[in-house]
């Protein structure tokens, strides 16, 4: 079971099929990222050292290249897709493993490999994102981590305002070949966590009342 305690936000938009491919981020790399990023250092080399370690835990075991493990805040993002549901649990408890991890979002699917072609789909939708956020002078595209797993795509990292949000939201929603984007991002100087009881009103007010579509 998912014990995300982080706001999620779906939007719809056209159907396209894709795929995932797992990736690793070395420290350095965060700590040179952090410098411009709305995070302080510590929290990115937190995020970097954990993500590298799950990671490490998963690829040494067989049938987990197709998952994806994104961290950031401490909330560990698990996409892809793995053979059976006892996988996509194992998969959780890895994540849950790292002393770095405060949350767990797992968007892992029971499903058959996808093959070279259905990943490069996703990658290409993710590329097509970023640069839809870099092209906007209201959107600080470096705090923001982009996934993309079956045409779904999902946000992480801090935005500085709700409208931001919300337009990285809507511009995500508006790629070509994007079936819907998620939104793991938590808006800056707001809790990380919030009251699930709350969580359909935060929503609506966050996306304006209703989901954003093509």
């Amino acid at each position: 079971m998912t014990r995300s305690l982080f706001l999620a936000i779906a939007l719809s938009a056209p159907l396209f099929a894709g795929g995932c491919v797992a990736a690793a981020v070395g420290t350095g790399a965060a700590v040179g990222v952090a410098s411009v990023q709305d995070r302080s250092l510590g929290g990115a080399v937190d995020d970097a050292t954990a993500s590298n370690e799950i990671k490490t835990k998963l690829l040494s075991e067989k049938g987990y290249g197709e998952v994806d493990v994104e961290v950031s805040g401490g909330l560990v993002l698990l996409s892809g897709r793995v053979a059976s549901p006892e996988m996509r649990v194992h998969a959780e408890d890895v994540a849950w493993s790292s002393t770095r991890t405060q949350d767990v979002a797992n968007e892992i699917k029971i499903e058959q490999p996808g093959g070279f072609f259905a990943n490069a789909s996703d990658e290409l939708i993710t590329a097509r994102v970023r640069a839809s956020l870099v092209a906007s002078r209201d959107v600080k595209s470096i705090n923001y981590n982009i996934e993309t797993y079956d045409g779904v795509v999902y946000l992480m990292g801090i935005a500085r305002t709700n409208g931001e949000l919300k337009e990285a939201a809507e511009r995500a929603s508006k790629v070509g070949g994007v079936q819907r984007v998620v939104s793991y991002v938590r808006v800056r100087d707001m809790p990380a966590q919030y009251d699930a009881s709350n969580a359909s009103r935060g929503n609506d007010e966050l996306m304006g009342g209703s989901p954003a579509t093509n």
